[in-house]
């Protein structure tokens, strides 16, 4: 049963944030994270990894802390998992844009194999869009609920960024970071939740037809909270399926009868 999830346009629909109720029981990540701990020796029977780079980048306002939970088991995996060497995720801006691509090119240049990204909310906007400037360095993009339709109504934490980055970033001005919702030209998996309190679920999904040169894109859903999605138990299986894809060899997420109950198959309409 496949549970990637294609999606076809269906009539235009203004961007609005998610329901408040969501925004308010996102508190409901700590039962995540309690079951990540209880679910982690399990996390040992997941597919193993190749030994390459896997770069992970912190969703708005989150440091390096935040994707502890998920290198580490990564790193058990066998991946060669990093967190990003930019301190905490708030200021969008030229200066950051450099030290992400120094630290892509530094683990390409080491490895001599592309590096694979992973992003949570905003990091995984930024990842799509470093890996726009740099695809022959980057084997694949997931994206962990992350504001990629290009309106910033999709998210309620628009004020917030505006507030600390003005309306149009620095990269903004110079003509990048724009089109976030055109997939980068390597393999691009978005996963969302459509109870997600952050950024509504509708903001996260791509479209086939945005996709850059043909390069395949999937949505997953699962069972989450926003800030939930870097420890979810759902969410480590859906990523380490996509890891341990040999280069070249993409196919579509079809997770193991096992694990099908933590995928819901729902219209995306």
């Amino acid at each position: 049963m496949m549970a990637s999830i294609a999606m076809t346009h269906g009539p235009d629909r203004a961007a609005e944030p998610p329901h408040r109720f969501w925004t308010l029981a996102e508190g409901r990540a700590m039962f995540e994270l309690g079951l990540f701990y209880a679910a982690r020796p399990l996390m040992a029977a997941l597919p193993k990894g190749d030994g390459h780079a896997v770069m992970t980048l912190p969703g708005f306002m989150a440091s390096n802390s935040s994707t502890v939970p998920m290198r580490g088991v990564l790193g058990r995996l066998g991946y060669d998992a990093h967190g990003w060497a930019s301190g905490r995720n708030i200021k969008v801006d030229n200066a950051l844009l450099m030290r992400l691509e120094k630290q892509l090119t530094g683990l390409f240049d080491k490895s001599g194999r592309k590096v694979s990204l992973v992003g949570w909310s905003l990091g995984g906007v930024l990842a799509r869009e470093l890996a726009k400037l740099h695809p022959e360095k980057v084997r694949l993009v997931i994206s962990l609920g992350s504001p990629i339709s290009d309106d910033r109504g999709h998210t309620n934490a628009a004020r917030l960024f505006e507030f600390l980055n003005g309306k149009e970033p620095e990269p903004m001005q110079g003509g990048r970071f724009r089109g976030l919702d055109q997939a980068p030209p390597v393999p691009t998996t978005s996963v969302f939740t459509r109870t997600d309190g952050i950024v509504h679920w509708r903001g996260s999904v791509q479209h086939p037809d945005k996709a850059s040169g043909g390069h395949p894109t999937e949505n997953i859903e699962v069972h989450a909270s926003h800030c939930g999605l870097g420890v979810n138990p759902s969410v480590m299986v859906a990523i380490a399926d996509r890891l341990a894809q040999a280069e070249g060899k993409w196919q579509p997420f079809a997770p193991a009868p096992t694990h099908q109950w933590m995928f819901p198959r729902t219209s995306l309409d």
